[in-house]
């Protein structure tokens, strides 16, 4: 029989040496933010881990200037907030319109495309969801969202915006402008190790979300649980996943 050895590098303490980081993906973390991974872990319900996820959920409002209550992190880098953007919002068979510009527009087309139809023009075909990308990694630009959210209440559709790339970068007040879910990563302007991806949902975005007919298709990015999980409703928090406990601490 076969025995597979120890990897004799496992033996060896890891040593990572410093880099510029500046690419399109996770950027320079400050040192306080490297010694709050270092702190103890804690139980996913502990109270105390539980504080600072209350901490976290009144820093992500701040940094949007909104007043949103369903304001939290979904564990997941920056992908997994366009995927649970789309499943949440949308329910099979309805439209959504995606406005693409870069990578992210075509990989927002490539999911909304397994749930639902997706098309060009809001007054042409009204959608119930559009979606747009705030800052595009891939093209270096930066889209103006002036009048797009009061377009989109005007014609009934709920409006996502991609802020992975912006957000503390670039002024984005999400009430101001009318935005009904935002969602970002904490690897970019936040300067935080990757694997979280902030979101802000707005009261039209959670009405829609109650007045699904079906389930939200994916357990893991339900929002109605993971918004629970994070303490945004008046019921007692419920376990439905081990959150990432020293992200949420960098975060």
């Amino acid at each position: 029989m076969a025995i597979v050895k120890p990897p004799q590098q496992l033996l060896i303490p890891l040593e990572v040496e410093e880099r510029l980081l500046m690419g399109p993906g996770p950027s320079n973390a400050h040192q306080r933010v490297l010694n709050a991974c270092a702190q103890p872990i804690l139980g996913h319900l502990d109270p105390r881990f539980c504080a600072i996820m209350d901490e976290v959920k009144m820093g992500l409002q701040y940094i949007w200037q909104t007043t949103n209550t369903h304001t939290f992190a979904l564990s997941g880098t920056g992908h997994c907030g366009i995927e649970a953007s789309i499943m949440n919002m949308t329910e099979r068979g309805e439209k959504i319109l995606i406005c693409v510009n870069g990578i992210w527009g075509e990989r927002a087309s490539d999911m909304a495309e397994r749930i639902v139809v997706f098309l060009k023009g809001i007054l042409e075909n009204k959608p119930k969801v559009v979606f747009i990308t705030h800052g595009e990694s891939s093209g270096t630009t930066c889209q103006p969202l002036e009048g797009f959210g009061k377009l989109c209440q005007k014609n009934d559709c709920i409006l996502i915006v991609d802020s992975v790339a912006s957000l503390g970068g670039s002024p984005l007040n999400i009430d101001d402008l009318q935005i009904d879910v935002a969602y970002s990563g904490s690897q970019k302007c936040l300067s935080a190790p990757p694997g979280l991806s902030p979101i802000s949902l707005s009261p039209r975005a959670w009405k829609k979300l109650l007045s699904r007919k079906t389930k939200v298709p994916s357990f893991y990015f339900d929002f109605n649980m993971i918004a629970n999980y994070w303490g945004c409703d008046d019921e007692p928090r419920k376990y439905h996943h081990t959150g990432p406990i020293n992200s949420v601490y960098a975060l």
